[in-house]
């Protein structure tokens, strides 16, 4: 399997649990390199076939005071860049071991395409998804995606509380998702286990929080609650909306 192939299979299922990915025309890691549903994966450079780390859409002290720029730095520096770098490896190992046919390193290698590529692409989705606090992050949603959370949620305060409690119940390192179920066309909240556990494939991802603790240690220690209270002020409403409405 050379990386070609994996990004034609690599999807959200091994990161969010949803939409498909592929790659078309030559990315640079930049922060409009993911379009959700479809498009170019994000932080892939076709030109040397590699993935690679994308960069941030703001500077690492712009989140302040809700996320510190020691957390971001070391979080999209050396957390982000570790998942980068292990999707590459497992690419090439999986590769090697295809071609000895050699199925418990195929079995091993092929957990690790998935770990690691979920880890980069949640990521990236991460990043894309907050915004600094009065200059596009924070408030509430408008729109489409306002009228879906007052549907399936009774109202915009209900689901804040719900998101709040599936991402403080998170057991150990995960995720909590905003997702858009597509049979139904129900907004869920979903808990994520590591980086690719428990999310059925094929939802669209609208929204979603890393509570590992890389994620907040540095400045909230143990008091995830008051991390994922703080998140609210830098959600990006404006792009949850338009991939929900895409």
């Amino acid at each position: 399997m050379n990386r070609r192939s994996v990004i034609a299979a690599l999807t959200l299922g091994a990161a969010a649990g949803t939409a498909s990915c592929a790659a078309s025309g030559r990315r640079t890691g930049g922060p409009d390199a993911l379009i959700p549903g479809g498009g170019p994966v994000p932080g892939f450079d076709e030109a040397s076939g590699k993935f690679i780390l994308p960069a941030l859409p703001y500077d690492v002290a712009a989140l302040e005071p809700h996320i510190d720029a020691q957390t971001m730095t070391i979080h999209h520096t050396r957390h982000h860049q570790g998942y980068v770098d292990g999707l590459n490896r497992a690419i090439t190992e999986l590769a090697h071991a295809r071609d000895r046919a050699d199925f418990a390193l195929i079995k091993h290698w092929s957990r690790e395409v998935s770990f690691h590529g979920g880890g980069h692409l949640n990521h990236t989705l991460f990043w894309l998804g907050m915004a600094p606090a009065g200059r596009g992050g924070g408030g509430q949603p408008e729109g489409a995606l306002a009228r879906a959370i007052d549907r399936d949620f009774g109202s915009f305060d209900r689901f804040k509380a719900h998101f709040a409690a599936a991402a403080n119940a998170v057991e150990g390192g995960g995720w909590a998702w905003l997702t858009h179920e597509p049979a139904s066309g129900q907004l869920l909240i979903v808990q994520m286990e590591k980086q690719q556990d428990m999310v059925p494939p094929g939802w669209k991802p609208i929204l979603g929080i890393d509570v590992w603790e890389h994620a907040y240690y540095l400045k909230y220690q143990n008091r995830r609650a008051e991390y994922i209270s703080a998140f609210f002020n830098i959600i990006n409403w404006q792009r949850a909306g338009a991939i929900f409405s895409e």
